[in-house]
Order: C-alpha cells, then sequence, then structure tokens
C-alpha cells in the first residue's frame, strides 16, 4: 500500500537534490550554472514522466501503469487505484442494469421504459410481442407515433395515468390490453398486460350466470302458470289436468336434469388422481351406447355405423368417459336431420387410441367452432331448446378429456357435415388379445 509523499518529505528530497550542486559549483565558482543545470536536468526528468503518463492514459496498451521513480510512483499507482475502483463500479453498475433487465424480462407483461416526451428508452421482449415494437429499431422514438390509436395517444399526452387505458389491439385476434404507466425518476414506465382470457372469463360468467337463470326460470314459468289454474275452487277438466300433469313432469325432468349436469360439470372441473385408474372395457361401454342411441334414433331414422376395435381398452374412469362417449354420439343424432348418416369409431391411430363421430349433419360455421365447448353455448339456440338439449353435454366432455390427458377435436363444413374425436395418449392403452377379448362385436 503505497502512501502519499507530504509536502515536508518532497521539499527535504528537493533540497537534498540541489545542496550537492550548490557546493560543486561553489567549488568551481559556478554555483548558478550547476543550479541551472540541476534544475533543467530535473524539468527533462519530469516531462518525461509526464509523457510517459499521457502516453499510457490515452493508449493504454496495459491495464498496469508504467514503471514510477520518486513522487512519480505515487502518481501511477494512485492513478492506477482509481481505475481500479471506477472499474469495479462500472463491473457493478453493469450488474445491477443487467440483473434489472433479467427481472424485467420475468415480468408476464409488456414492459416499455420512456422519457417524459414518450421517447423509447428500452423495452423487454415481451412488448415486442405484445406491442409490436422492434428493438433497436424503435430505440428513440416516439411511442404514440409508433401505437396510432387514438384512445392511446390522448391517455398518454393527457399524463393522467391514475386508472389504467383498456385497449384493443389489432395484433391479435381480439386481443385486449391493459396498459398503466407509472412515472418514475423523471421517466415513464408502461406496463402493457394482455386481459384478453380474463375478458373472456368475465363474459362467459354473465352468459353463464344470464343462461342458467333463462334455463330454470322457463320450466318454472309454465309449472307457476299450471298451478295458478288448479286452485281448489276452480279444478281444470280430467283432459286439460292430463296435459298440465304430463307437461309439469316434462319440465320437471328438465330441471332435474340440467341440475344433475351442472354438479356433474362441478364434480369433474378439479384435478384428478390418475393413480386410480382402472381398466376401462370401452367396446362393451360402446355396445351398451350403442343400444341407447338405436331407441333414441327411431323417430329419427338415422343410419348408425359402429366400427368398434373389440380388443383396445384404455386406463381411466369408467363414469366419465362414458359420458364423454355419449355426448358427442346423441349429440350427432340430435342435430343430424333425419334420416341421415352417423358413423362412430373407436380404433387405433398412430398407436392412439382414438374415438371418432361423424355425421352428415348441417355443420357448423367456422365462428361457432371454437366456443362449442362452452356452458350453454348454442349454434341454434331455438333448435337445441326443441331438441332438449342444454349445453352443457360438450362442457362436460372436454372437462372430462382433459382430466385424460385429452383434448376434443372438431372438423365441420355447412352443409356437409361434422367430425368430432380425440385421441389419448399410448400409455393409457391397454394391450388385449383375440383370445382375451370376451366382448361382442356391435
Amino acid at each position: 500500500m503505497y502512501r502519499v509523499i507530504d509536502k515536508q518529505a518532497l521539499t527535504r528530497r528537493l533540497f537534498l537534490y540541489f545542496l550537492p550542486l550548490a557546493l560543486i559549483g561553489y567549488l568551481l565558482s559556478a554555483p548558478f550554472l550547476f543550479l541551472f543545470i540541476g534544475a533543467f536536468v530535473l524539468l527533462v526528468w519530469h516531462y518525461k514522466q509526464l509523457y510517459r503518463l499521457s502516453d499510457w492514459l490515452i493508449n493504454q496498451r496495459s491495464f498496469n501503469p508504467p514503471e514510477g521513480k520518486g513522487a512519480w510512483e505515487q502518481v501511477f499507482e494512485g492513478i492506477y487505484q482509481l481505475q481500479q475502483r471506477n472499474r469495479k463500479k462500472r463491473n457493478e453498475l453493469a450488474e445491477l442494469i443487467r440483473r434489472f433487465r433479467e427481472g424485467a424480462e420475468a415480468i408476464p407483461d409488456a414492459v416499455v421504459v420512456l422519457q417524459q416526451d414518450l421517447s423509447i428508452v428500452w423495452c423487454n421482449q415481451l412488448a415486442l410481442k405484445v406491442l409490436g415494437l422492434q428493438w433497436p429499431t424503435d430505440h428513440g422514438q416516439r411511442l404514440d407515433n409508433l401505437i396510432r390509436d387514438p384512445k392511446f395517444v390522448k391517455y398518454m399526452n393527457e399524463h393522467r395515468f391514475d386508472e389504467a387505458l383498456e385497449l384493443d389491439t389489432g395484433l391479435a385476434h381480439e386481443q385486449v390490453l391493459e396498459i398503466r404507466v407509472m412515472p418514475y425518476a423523471e421517466q415513464l414506465m408502461l406496463v402493457a398486460r394482455d386481459v384478453s382470457r380474463l375478458k373472456q372469463l368475465e363474459q362467459m360468467r354473465k352468459d353463464f350466470v344470464a343462461n342458467v337463470s333463462h334455463e330454470l326460470r322457463t320450466p318454472l314459468t309454465v309449472m307457476a302458470g299450471y298451478l295458478e289454474m288448479m286452485d281448489s275452487d276452480n279444478m281444470p277438466p280430467p283432459a286439460m289436468w292430463a296435459k298440465a300433469h304430463g307437461t309439469m313432469i316434462d319440465q320437471c325432468k328438465r330441471m332435474d336434469s340440467l341440475v344433475n349436469q351442472l354438479l356433474s360439470l362441478s364434480r369433474i372441473e378439479g384435478a384428478r388422481k390418475q393413480d386410480n385408474d382402472k381398466a376401462v372395457n370401452i367396446p362393451a361401454m360402446l355396445e351398451l351406447i350403442h343400444t341407447e342411441a338405436k331407441s333414441l334414433n327411431q323417430d329419427k331414422g338415422h343410419t348408425l355405423t359402429f366400427d368398434i376395435d373389440q380388443t383396445l381398452d384404455i386406463k381411466g374412469a369408467a363414469d366419465e368417459l362414458r359420458s364423454a362417449f355419449s355426448n358427442l354420439v346423441f349429440n350427432a343424432i340430435h342435430y343430424t336431420k333425419p334420416n341421415g348418416r352417423i358413423h362412430v369409431r373407436w380404433y387405433l391411430e398412430d398407436e392412439k387410441p382414438t374415438f371418432c363421430v361423424i355425421d352428415n349433419g348441417d355443420g357448423i360455421a367456422p365462428e361457432h367452432i371454437n366456443r362449442l365447448t362452452e356452458r350453454f353455448y348454442r349454434v341454434d339456440k331455438a333448435r337445441s331448446r326443441k331438441t332438449g338439449g342444454s349445453g352443457l353435454g360438450l362442457a362436460i366432455t372436454k372437462h372430462v378429456l382433459s382430466r385424460h390427458d385429452s383434448a376434443l377435436r372438431i372438423e365441420s363444413k355447412v352443409g356437409e357435415g361434422s367430425r368430432f374425436w380425440f385421441s389419448f395418449s399410448k400409455q393409457k392403452r391397454i394391450f388385449m388379445t383375440n383370445d382375451e377379448s370376451h366382448k361382442s362385436v356391435i
């Protein structure tokens, strides 16, 4: 550790340097000449050290300073120590910036740092995707010049950031962004969050409450109307009573079915422990569904074809799987025009157990397909109520398949028909031989 020379030490060095020169000059009768030569040599030496210092600071071919002597040794070492401190601070600052950027990248929202004039200082990767920015091309650009939505421009220019802005963007289908701006350190931090899914869930909740209320109100209204007619003083004639009684029974069954389906949907929405999965005899299950389908199909006159692999079983929950399989078959019967064709298959595709229902009904328009598994969603509400549908069947099927690591897939063309199918993983398959099969061909 070097110590800085104080003034007394420096004066002592100068005195010890010039004293011998003065004595020699006095003996030779030229003291001023020798003092001048000594001062000149000292000046040249200091200029040389100064040049070495300047050359090192400017070119700095090495981080280590040049060798110095005398007072210059402390100067070089002091500058070297200063550089080390500065380098350490720069490294700490770089590490802090790196950690800040990593933290900002980990945030599940788009983050943009802005100057007060709305010019972009920095943004994370998610902002490139959500807001459509380009980095580093958009560095220094005004954000309101890149996002030209009038609502956004007005919101940013008014500088009133107490409330968030909800913005519909054209960057994705039905995308809604919640934008918040927080001033800090003479800058602005804009955080954009995609709330499209939350908006959809909120709308689904509202639709669910409205549909349940409507589904229950209709049969209750019918029953209330008949009950008002049946007071003790004014009983209806037997023929009218028989009709009213039958209607009320039908409406009670409808409400009971709706409540049971809601309870079933609530039960299967949670996570399921797959350790409790058991072997399910799918061909035997489909044979029972086929029998029920033929009974349901008497008035429709459809051509029902069941093509079943008799050796193909899977592991799962039998009651839930029966609900998923039957919903697709019964829906095809309900919504296919009379005398249509319905083909049901249970087979292996790419070594995966696959169930498929194909019909030649009216088909489904593309805008409805993604919403078919929503609760109470109907393509044709009047037709669905006429067939007795509650709008919960496909929602139950969706959750059952999700609990069995599968998903419902739908293909449909208007006027040509529809195909509903799903596949299970290879791990759920149970291998059977023809000798072990105890099922009859459907």
